[in-house]
């Protein structure tokens, strides 16, 4: 099983209810040898018979190492075959040598609100964005919150996982992509820009935006314009106008 093409949930109910969905592709059910008999244990434990799913048990610390949290996996957890997902290593060995302005990137950078990262996921998604890269470090979990924000549409999500924004950033640029930071100080529009290759959007965090290193590593910054005195947009919002946006 290819690691960067799964993952894993968890909680009774979350699991229970990707069982039961006819059109998620479950790999590995995980519990706890500690769990009770219950009523949602079984049902979990026949929906995975009846969808040929490996069921394996595990000690309590086990079981916390696979979830990643054992305070809240209630003691089961699911591995789910996610065929958009990919490692940034994969993706950049198997680009074509010709990209096009076609292309279109997001890069979380920061974004740490659940309910932000799944809301933008759902628009990228919507929008037919090609990748959004999503760093290990410094953006929320890939977790029940994210899932239920993205109104599910996170397992078939393009998502390419990296291991820290700057580190994209430099693997991306290396390969001929165009970096393009969302500022709100920036003097160029998102509507005056027309790429004329592959470009990759960074999203910053709710707070603070970008971090200094990736806006200074990135090839161009560009601001929505706004009237009657806002200043910013929710990072979602901004999402949605970046995805949508025909050049």
């Amino acid at each position: 099983m290819d690691l960067s093409q799964t993952l894993t949930i968890y909680g009774r109910k979350p699991v229970l209810e990707a069982l039961s969905d006819a059109s998620l592709t479950p790999r590995k059910l995980h519990l706890a040898q500690s769990n009770k008999p219950g009523e949602i244990v079984r049902q979990i434990q026949s929906a995975a018979k009846i969808r040929g799913v490996d069921i394996q048990t595990h000690d309590r610390g086990s079981l916390s190492r696979i979830s990643r949290n054992g305070k809240q996996d209630q003691g089961v957890a699911l591995d789910l075959f996610c065929p958009q997902f990919n490692s940034l290593t994969s993706f950049l060995s198997t680009l074509e040598t010709e990209k096009t302005a076609d292309f279109r990137g997001v890069l979380l950078d920061g974004v740490t609100n659940p309910q932000n990262v799944g809301m933008t996921i759902r628009s990228c998604c919507a929008a037919g964005v090609n990748a959004i890269f999503y760093p290990k470090k410094s953006v929320a979990a890939l977790g029940p919150l994210v899932i239920k924000a993205s109104a599910g549409t996170v397992f078939s999500a393009p998502i390419i996982q990296c291991d820290d924004a700057l580190s994209c950033v430099t693997d991306l640029k290396s390969r001929g992509f165009q970096i393009a930071v969302m500022d709100g100080g920036a003097k160029t529009s998102l509507f005056d820009y027309h790429p004329d290759t592959a470009t990759v959007y960074v999203l910053g965090g709710e707070t603070d935006g970008a971090s200094p290193q990736t806006m200074r590593a990135a090839n161009l910054s560009l601001h929505i314009p706004m009237k009657n005195g806002v200043e910013s947009l929710n990072v979602a919002v901004t999402a949605a106008l970046v995805a949508f946006y025909r050049h």
